[in-house]
């Protein structure tokens, strides 16, 4: 066993599955260390829920293994597993006070009455909810609720942490607070975590690593800065942030030949005759630059701090462009000039 794999908290091999026709998941394989927040990030229908229902044991895998500390899980019924897990729906018990909810994992373990009442004081205190133990789920606010989810699937001190886009159904100002609150309480306790959004941002903010998923496949796994800086395919570049994607030619040395007409000089080595991606963020041009592109503005938008172009340029190129909001908005028609260096520039 290699060095990493041993430091692997929780190690997946090779797991498959299918639905009838459907392949859900090819051949999946991912290691996530001990205290590590790794999100599975990806479109629906893409595998990520399935992955971690796999993980959980509500799901039977037909082929490959799940390892949690050392320890082959694959075949143990969820209840065995020692893992929590957190819903988007946060399933609570509705006829149940917020006390007996958080409690309901530790009676089903049979821990001692005096030992549920000072854990479950202490979940709740970890999830700032003191002195909300006697309501009904049906009395809290949305993030109340999602709090009391939290509290009962850390309550009894799992390996695993599993959160299934857990904060979908909350107001963008609520769910941006959550996620904080979340990977405070993750670093504190130490929790290895699996973290499943669609939500490119979420997965930027909350991440030690991201795995992106599509078509039951992991397309690139990596820290949140090597996901949007260097993505490995077309599919990560454009599903990870707002991106300009051409394809094209090395021609020589340090030059693309883009699809289309005209080139860019590139911080790549990569043979001439080379078929490549090349990318570009919007956020990445400035007024001047190796890289000019002049165009006329089909589309410009006012975000505050930024204005968001969209440029036609010459020999049919069409950029996304972001700038910073200084004077007015460039109107449509407008004709503006950016640049972009070499090394803004992600060839894969």
């Amino acid at each position: 066993m290699s060095e990493s794999t041993g430091s692997a908290e929780l190690l997946i091999e090779g797991v498959g599955k299918r639905f009838g026709d459907v392949v859900a998941l090819d051949h999946v394989s991912l290691q996530v260390a001990r205290g590590e927040l790794l999100t599975i990030l990806g479109p629906s229908g893409s595998g990520k829920t399935t992955l971690l229902r796999v993980v959980a044991g509500f799901e039977t895998p037909d082929g490959g293994r799940v390892t949690v500390g050392g320890t082959e899980i694959t075949a143990l019924p969820p209840a065995k597993r020692d893992i929590g897990m957190v819903f988007q729906n946060y399933a609570l018990f509705p006829h149940l006070t917020v006390k007996a909810n958080v409690a309901f994992p530790l009676e089903m373990r049979n821990v001692l009455r005096a030992e549920i009442d000072r854990r479950v004081a202490e979940a709740l205190a970890m999830v700032e909810l003191e002195g909300y133990g006697a309501r009904l789920p049906k009395q809290l606010s949305g993030g109340q609720q999602q709090r009391v989810a939290l509290a009962r699937a850390i309550v009894f001190n799992p390996r695993l942490l599993l959160l299934d886009e857990p904060f979908g159904a909350l107001d963008r100002k609520l769910r941006e607070t959550m996620q904080l609150e979340v990977r405070r309480l993750q670093r504190r306790l130490g929790l290895t975590t699996i973290f499943i959004t669609h939500d490119q941002e979420e997965a930027l903010v909350l991440s030690d690593r991201v795995a992106v998923m599509n078509k039951g496949t992991i397309q690139q796994i990596a820290t949140t800065t090597e996901i949007y800086e260097r993505p490995a395919n077309d599919f990560v570049a454009d599903f990870v942030g707002e991106s300009n994607i051409f394809h094209g030619t090395v021609s020589a040395p340090g030059v693309v030949a883009l699809e289309g007409g005209g080139s860019v000089k590139v911080a790549s080595d990569r043979p001439a005759g080379t078929k490549v991606g090349v990318l570009m963020r919007p956020e990445r041009f400035a007024p001047g630059g190796v890289n000019l592109f002049t165009g006329a503005v089909i589309e410009s938008v006012y975000l505050g701090t930024s204005f968001k172009l969209r440029l036609a340029c010459e020999g049919g190129l069409e950029l996304l462009v972001r700038q910073p909001a200084r004077g007015p908005l460039p109107a449509a028609g407008a004709t503006v000039t950016v640049g972009i260096d070499p090394d803004a520039i992600h060839v894969f």
